[in-house]
């Protein structure tokens, strides 16, 4: 059996995919607005979603997520069994794992809460080659996994002060600024390592280095004013660095490994 990069490209099982993941994801953050919408309500950044702010009922809310979730499944599944099963297995972690238990118990329910967080790369990947466990499928699972601890604690500490009002003990509200800065520098070295470190893990071009070393420097440039000033409007330029990096750790070895195939 070849390498699973090296299966014929279906556009039409692409398409499938995506349709799958929108219509999953849509349904998991639909289930998750209905399952705290008692804490929106308390919440003067989320005040105004449909829920609290009385424009859908959550009765509706429910039927919507639903329908959303059983479109994304049927997809899914047409896709092969096992995609299927990593999107169950992701809802499943996200809204009743993350949502229910981690969430509401521990300031660092962002960390395993970046499981499912992480699972949309899996899902494509196994959608593309049928395999669920192998490097290069684990090494981008950790890429999404370490971003998402300095992404999510910088909107955490820039609204802390609604987590507290909604009795959310994120990290900034229940451990205060120091140590909140600490593991933000702490995730964002290790996520920016590991990003450069793709030459060595996964089967990239040297080149993507010439690509990706310019924004894992901006996203260093963009940690460090952020820490001088973390409650001040920096954490706006780190929150969108760190974003647009991630979409460039992962397209550009993608495009990589397409490049064969659109030659």
């Amino acid at each position: 059996m070849g390498h699973p990069f090296q299966i014929q490209f279906s556009f039409f099982n692409l398409l499938v995919t995506l349709a799958g993941l929108y219509f999953l994801s849509s349904g998991s953050f639909a289930l998750n607005q209905y399952q705290e919408r008692h804490i929106d309500q308390k919440m003067p950044r989320t005040q105004k979603r449909p829920i609290p702010s009385g424009r859908v009922t959550p009765r509706q809310a429910l039927i919507f997520a639903v329908c959303m979730l059983t479109v994304g499944f049927l997809l899914n599944l047409y896709i092969s069994w096992k995609v299927a099963a990593l999107g169950v297995t992701t809802v499943i972690l996200y809204n009743y794992f993350y949502t229910v238990l981690w969430k509401r118990a521990s300031p660092f329910a962002a960390v395993p809460g970046a499981i499912p967080g992480a699972m949309p790369f899996v899902i494509g990947y196994t959608a593309a080659s049928g395999v669920v466990f192998d490097w290069v499928n684990t090494y981008f699972f950790l890429v999404m996994f370490f971003w998402q601890m300095p992404h999510f604690w910088a909107l955490a500490l820039r609204y802390r002060d609604d987590y507290t009002k909604g009795g959310i003990p994120v990290l900034p509200a229940a451990r205060g600024l120091k140590v909140t800065e600490y593991y933000v520098g702490i995730y964002t070295f290790a996520y920016l390592a590991l990003a450069l470190s793709a030459p060595f893990v996964v089967p990239v071009g040297w080149a993507y280095l010439l690509v990706a070393m310019p924004f894992a420097f901006k996203v260093l440039w963009e940690l460090f004013s952020f820490l001088k000033d973390p409650l001040g409007k920096r954490w706006l330029g780190f929150f969108l660095w760190t974003t647009f990096s991630v979409l460039v750790f992962i397209i550009v070895p993608a495009i990589d490994r397409w490049s064969p195939w659109i030659q």
